[in-house]
C-alpha cells in the first residue's frame, strides 16, 4: 500500500515507512505515525519481534522495533484499533541518508546535453539489484517542520537507477559489492541550495547573521499560512511519481488559449528578456510562466522561412509563433540550450507576428536567461531583428513538492496571490531541514553522506563555522548518537577572478576536526567548464571508502594525504602529511604541480618539490627565505599530489594570510 494512505481519515503512515523500505541491521529502529487519541498500536515483524503502545493525546505514536542481523524480504504489520496496515518486501541492512545540492541531486542519466555522467550508459544497463534500495525526497521547503514527505522506495533497476543520484548510487553499489548486504540510499538534495537552509531554527538562532531572517520569519507565519492555504485551494497536478523525463510533457495548466495570435494579454504585466525571473519582481518562484510579445518584421519577409532563437530557456519551453507551436523541449537537463526553431513560411502571412512561450520551471533559476541572444531572421539570411526587451507575462502555476497548482489564465489569477514581507524558497534558513529532514527523522539510519558547499563559495568563514553545526543538529534531532558523516569537497570549477572556492574548500577540510567524519577529495576529478563534473562514480566510491574503513572495519585506504605541518629548514619548507599510507606521490598533469612558495612579501611563487621519505622538501630560487606553501590554492586547478593509492591529496596552504 502507500505510505501515505489513510484509513478512516485518522491514520496517517510516514511514505519514508512502506513498502520496499530498507531498516537498519541489529538497532531498535523506530516506526511512527499519526493515528487518534489512545488508540491501541502493536507492531510484527516477519523476523519474530514485536513492540505495542498507545497513541498519545497530539495524535503521535511511535514504537521501536528490535531488527535481526541483515536479510529478507520480510513483511512488518502494524494494527492500529481495528485497521492493520502490511508493509511487504522489507529488507534489513544498512541505511544512509544521501544529501547536498546539485552534485548530489544529479542523477545518473545526468542533465544532457552539457551535464551528463561518465559511463552511464553501460553502468544503467545492469543497474538491476534488489537488495540495493532507493528512496527519493521530493523537493519541498516549509516555515516549521514537517510530518511527513512525499516518496516512495523502489529497487533498483535500469528505470529507478537512471533517475536516481548518481553518487549516491555509486556509493550504495560500492557497499554492497563489498558486504553483499540489503543497504537502502535516502536521496534528500535540492541543487542550487545553502548550507543554512538544512539547518534547524534551534541551532541556526545562535548565529548573528541570521537573527533577522528568524525573527522575520517568526513574525510573518501567519501570512505564510495564508500565502499557501491560497495555493493549495486551486486545482493540483501531482508528478511525483511520473518518470523524470516525461511528467512535465503535455501538462494542461489551464492556459492553452494563451498562445493564441488574438488573445488579449492587456492586463498582464512587463519582464525585460533575458533575465532570469527570480531577479524581477516574480522572485524565487517555481512554476509555469507565459510570456507574449508582438514584433514588427519588413515585408520582404512576408512568406518566408524564418528561424527563432530565443537563448537558453531554464528549463522547459513550449514556444508558438502566431499560435501554432514551432517548437518545444519538456525534458529536463536542457537549461544551458539554445533554442532555436524553424518557422514555416505559411504562418508568415502578416507583418506582425505573435510569439507566445510557455517556460516552466521545477526548481533553482528560471526564465528566458540570456546566455545566447534572443533573436528573429529569415532562413540562410544575414539579416536579423532583436526580439529581447519587454514581453507580457503571467504565471499560470505553482510547482511546490512535485505538484503544480494551477492558476490558469482567467482573471490574471496569479496577480490574486497574497503577497509575502520576505522571500519564502527553499533558499531560506531552515526551510529545507523543516521540508526535507525533519520527515526523515526518527528513522533508523547509519549515517550521513553529503555534497554541497557550491552556493556558499563567497562565504568560507560563515561556513566553517556552519557546517560543523549542521551535522551537530543532525546527529541530536535524529538522536542516535555521533552518526558517521561523510562529504564531499567540492570540485574546482571556474568560479570567476573574484571567488576564491579554495577557502571554501579549506573550511570543509577543517570540518574534519569535528568528530565521525570524512572527506572524499575531488582536486582530480573537476571540470574547468562544468559545475557538474561528470565523475560521480570516483567521487561515491570514496565516500564509501569511508565508510567501509571506519563503519565496517575494512582494511583499506581511505583518503588521500591531508596536510599536517609544515617546518622551515635552511631556505626549505618541509611538509608532513597525515594518511599518505605507502607514500606519496607527484604526478604533475601538463607539467604543473600546484606548489607555490612565498617569503615575508608575501608573494608566491612556482615551486619545486621533492618527495624525501615521507615529506615533502618545498623550494624555490625566487625565494630564499621561505615562510609559507600553497598546493592547489585556485578555483581550478589540477591535483598533482597523490598517495600510492591514487586519492588525490586536499589543497592547502601553511599561512593564513588573506586569499
Amino acid at each position: 500500500m502507500n505510505a501515505q494512505s489513510m484509513i478512516k481519515n485518522v491514520i496517517e503512515i510516514p511514505s519514508i515507512i512502506s513498502n520496499n523500505m530498507v531498516l537498519e541491521q541489529q538497532s531498535n529502529v523506530p516506526l511512527w505515525g499519526k493515528a487518534k487519541p489512545q488508540e491501541k498500536i502493536f507492531v510484527q515483524a516477519g523476523w519474530g519481534s514485536s513492540s505495542e503502545t498507545v497513541v498519545q493525546n497530539d495524535s503521535i505514536w511511535q514504537v521501536k522495533l528490535r531488527t535481526p542481523k541483515a536479510g529478507g524480504p520480510y513483511e512488518v504489520s502494524i494494527k492500529i484499533g481495528d485497521s492493520t496496515l502490511v508493509f511487504k518486501n522489507v529488507l534489513v541492512g544498512e541505511v544512509w541518508v544521501c544529501s547536498g545540492q546539485s552534485n548530489m541531486e544529479m542523477p545518473w542519466q545526468g542533465w544532457p546535453p552539457r551535464d551528463t555522467i561518465s559511463e552511464a550508459g553501460e553502468e544503467i544497463k545492469i543497474a538491476k539489484n534488489p537488495n540495493i534500495r532507493f528512496f527519493s525526497v521530493s523537493m519541498t521547503y516549509s516555515e516549521s517542520p514537517n510530518f511527513n514527505c512525499s516518496g516512495n522506495w523502489e529497487e533498483s533497476s535500469p528505470e529507478t537507477a537512471a533517475s536516481f543520484s548518481a553518487v549516491a548510487f555509486f556509493f550504495g553499489k560500492k557497499l554492497y559489492n563489498e558486504l553483499k548486504i540489503p543497504i537502502g540510499l535516502i536521496n534528500t538534495s535540492w541543487g542550487g541550495t545553502r548550507v543554512e537552509s538544512w539547518v534547524s531554527k534551534k541551532y541556526l538562532q545562535p548565529f548573528s547573521e541570521y537573527k533577522d531572517a528568524l525573527n522575520k520569519l517568526e513574525s510573518c507565519i501567519p501570512q505564510i499560512a495564508k500565502h499557501n492555504e491560497w495555493i493549495k485551494s486551486h486545482t493540483m497536478i501531482d508528478v511525483n511519481n511520473i518518470d523524470i523525463h516525461t511528467r512535465y510533457k503535455n501538462l494542461d495548466f489551464l492556459d492553452k488559449e494563451c498562445s493564441n495570435t488574438d488573445f488579449d494579454d492587456s492586463k498582464w504585466k512587463n519582464m525585460k528578456l533575458p533575465i532570469y525571473w527570480e531577479r524581477t519582481e516574480v522572485g524565487n518562484f517555481d512554476g509555469a510562466i507565459w510570456f507574449r510579445k508582438k514584433i514588427k518584421i519588413d515585408k520582404s519577409w512576408l512568406k518566408k522561412d524564418l528561424v527563432i532563437e530565443l537563448g537558453a530557456v531554464d528549463d522547459m519551453d513550449l514556444t508558438f509563433v502566431n499560435g501554432v507551436k514551432v517548437g518545444g523541449i519538456e525534458d529536463v537537463g536542457f537549461w544551458q540550450v539554445n533554442r532555436i526553431y524553424s518557422i514555416p513560411a505559411e504562418l508568415i502571412k502578416d507583418s506582425i507576428l505573435t510569439i507566445a512561450v510557455r517556460v516552466i520551471d521545477y526548481g533553482g533559476g528560471g526564465g528566458i536567461w540570456g546566455s545566447f541572444p534572443m533573436i528573429l531572421h529569415p532562413q540562410g539570411s544575414d539579416e536579423k531583428i532583436s526580439i529581447s526587451g519587454d514581453w507580457k507575462y503571467l504565471p499560470v502555476a505553482e510547482f511546490i513538492a512535485g505538484k503544480f497548482y494551477l492558476f490558469g489564465y482567467k482573471n490574471e489569477e496569479y496577480f490574486n496571490r497574497p503577497t509575502l514581507p520576505m522571500e519564502v524558497s527553499e533558499y531560506t534558513p531552515t526551510f529545507l531541514y523543516n521540508g526535507m529532514i525533519a520527515p526523515l527523522i526518527p528513522y533508523a539510519v547509519k549515517g550521513a553522506i553529503w555534497y554541497q558547499g557550491e552556493s556558499n563559495v563567497g562565504e568560507a568563514d560563515l561556513y566553517k563555522a556552519v557546517f560543523p553545526v549542521m551535522i551537530k543538529n543532525w546527529r541530536n534531532d535524529w538522536n542516535q548518537g555521533d552518526f558517521p558523516f561523510y562529504f564531499v569537497q567540492i570540485a574546482p570549477w571556474e568560479y570567476g577572478k573574484d571567488s576564491y572556492s579554495q577557502n571554501l574548500r579549506e573550511a570543509q577540510f577543517q570540518t574534519l576536526s569535528t568528530p565521525k567524519t570524512g572527506m572524499a577529495v575531488t582536486l582530480d576529478v573537476g571540470s574547468p567548464k562544468s559545475i557538474h563534473p561528470s565523475d560521480k562514480k570516483d567521487v561515491g566510491e570514496r565516500l564509501a571508502l569511508w565508510a567501509l574503513a571506519k563503519d565496517y572495519k575494512k582494511h583499506i585506504v581511505y583518503s588521500g594525504p591531508l596536510y599536517k605541518a609544515m617546518k622551515i629548514k635552511k631556505g626549505k619548507i618541509i611538509l608532513t602529511f597525515d594518511k599518505i599510507e605507502d607514500g606519496l606521490v607527484i604526478a604533475p598533469k601538463n607539467g604543473e604541480n600546484n606548489f607555490q612558495i612565498a617569503g615575508e612579501d608575501k608573494i608566491f611563487h612556482k615551486a619545486d618539490v621533492r618527495i624525501v621519505g615521507k615529506k615533502l622538501v618545498v623550494t624555490s630560487q625566487d625565494v630564499n627565505s621561505p615562510k609559507a606553501v600553497r598546493y592547489g590554492w585556485s578555483n581550478y586547478v589540477d591535483a598533482s599530489l597523490f598517495n600510492k593509492a591514487r586519492l588525490p591529496a586536499s589543497s592547502f596552504r601553511t599561512d593564513s594570510w588573506e586569499k
